[in-house]
């Protein structure tokens, strides 16, 4: 392969270590390092952007913070003039894709995929310019492979290569089925790459066999090799497990303003640089300096969190609706008082009734058990006063204002 980066004068290798260096904040790894350089070298030269590929089956709607830390890199190659190749997955995606998964996955059906693919689009322009992207459905190509040539693609790779699969793996020493149909699926994602002549695929580690695999196939289809470049997964708020919206731990791109500062408030202090760096918009030296402020007690924990909410919400919100999150929290979590603004039920219930069985009525909690913890541990106060008593009961006045944990109102009006 030509080292393009010896044919680059001192301006253009300057270019260069500067792509480098922000495509390389935050990554876990890039397979080869070596090879991405000479692309960005070879773009430079060539005055040819490179295509930047991100494979999607949607089988939720719902984007949130851990998903935006590929589409965040996507944003930085887009920012400097690369092409966003946005595969669609509406054929895979009915297969399901097996990673991490220890029995096969639900197929989804062709609504279900459209449905889903234009919720994606919709929260995906909260981050990239999705008129610059370069839209695929891989149905366009995949459903026109006849048996032969599935056949043909399947010869190129061996079934221990495929059992490598940590999944695989471990769902063989179980004793639990694969079904012939899963095996296929990171062969058709690494066809994807050869039909698009891909230069770099982009995913979570847990992508990691996928991506190897448009190397693979594009190797054998004679093609130049795709750079894998892996994301780690951002943890959730709860600061150990996967961000997930089922484990509740999780900032949605589409929640308020407020709701997503005061999150952003519980994100573990230990967590806070890798988040500055996978998921905001800021640039390797703001966040080292961050870092160094930190560390050198010049800025203190707090204020960087705060910062790094009034971020999050600037990104997704705009700035003045950053501003008003930061000033409500300020008001309602430092200086403890009530927000203006507060959510108001109509009551038609009993005027004498339980503590319990009140934050039950008002929806604030699912069952009696978890109101009752919650007053225990001295989370829950009415009109500013915190319950002690669990077997308290009150009557309900115009305007009583409930308050569970630090985020959550009701103001109760008859």
């Amino acid at each position: 392969m030509t080292n393009f980066l010896e044919l680059l004068n001192e301006m253009q290798r300057t270019e260069v270590k500067r792509q480098m260096a922000i495509y390389s904040q935050g990554v876990q790894e890039i397979i080869p390092t070596e090879e991405l350089e000479n692309k960005i070298a070879r773009s430079i030269l060539e005055k040819k952007p490179l295509k930047i590929k991100l494979g999607l089956d949607p089988s939720a709607p719902d984007v949130h913070l851990g998903h935006t830390v590929v589409l965040n890199k996507m944003r930085q190659f887009q920012e400097n003039g690369h092409i966003i190749q946005l595969i669609i997955g509406d054929f895979t995606g009915k297969i399901g894709d097996p990673t991490g998964k220890s029995i096969a996955r639900k197929q989804l059906t062709d609504e279900e995929v459209k449905h889903n693919a234009k919720t994606y689009f919709e929260q995906f322009a909260k981050v990239i310019d999705m008129a610059k992207v370069e839209l695929h459905y891989n149905s366009s190509w995949l459903s026109k492979l006849n048996f032969e040539d599935v056949i043909q693609l399947a010869g190129k790779i061996t079934v221990a290569r495929l059992l490598e699969r940590d999944d695989f793996e471990e769902r063989v020493a179980l004793g639990k089925p694969i079904s012939l149909h899963e095996f296929f699926y990171p062969l058709m994602q690494g066809y994807d790459s050869v039909v698009l002549e891909c230069d770099i695929e982009l995913g979570g580690t847990d992508q990691h066999f996928n991506i190897l695999m448009g190397r693979h196939f594009q190797e054998k289809f004679g093609k130049e090799k795709q750079v894998a470049l892996l994301m780690p997964l951002l943890e959730g708020l709860d600061g150990v497990e996967k961000m997930s919206k089922s484990k509740k731990n999780y900032i949605g791109i589409d929640e308020s303003p407020q709701e997503m500062y005061g999150k952003a408030m519980s994100i573990p202090d230990e967590l806070m640089n890798k988040y500055f760096q996978l998921i905001t918009d800021f640039t390797p030296e703001q966040i080292q300096n961050i870092k160094e402020q930190i560390h050198s007690d010049i800025l203190h924990p707090r204020n960087a969190k705060m910062l790094l909410g009034k971020t999050i919400v600037r990104m997704y919100h705009g700035p003045e609706e950053a501003e008003k999150a930061e000033q409500h929290f300020i008001s309602v979590f430092q200086q403890g008082s009530i927000p203006e603004e507060i959510p108001v039920r109509e009551w038609q219930g009993d005027l004498l009734i339980s503590i319990i069985d009140l934050l039950v009525d008002l929806e604030l909690f699912s069952s009696k058990s978890e109101a009752r913890r919650m007053i225990e541990n001295r989370g829950v106060k009415i009109n500013g006063n915190t319950i002690e008593d669990t077997k308290m009961e009150l009557t309900i006045v115009n305007d009583l204002i409930v308050q569970v944990g630090k985020r959550k109102f009701v103001k109760i009006q008859l």
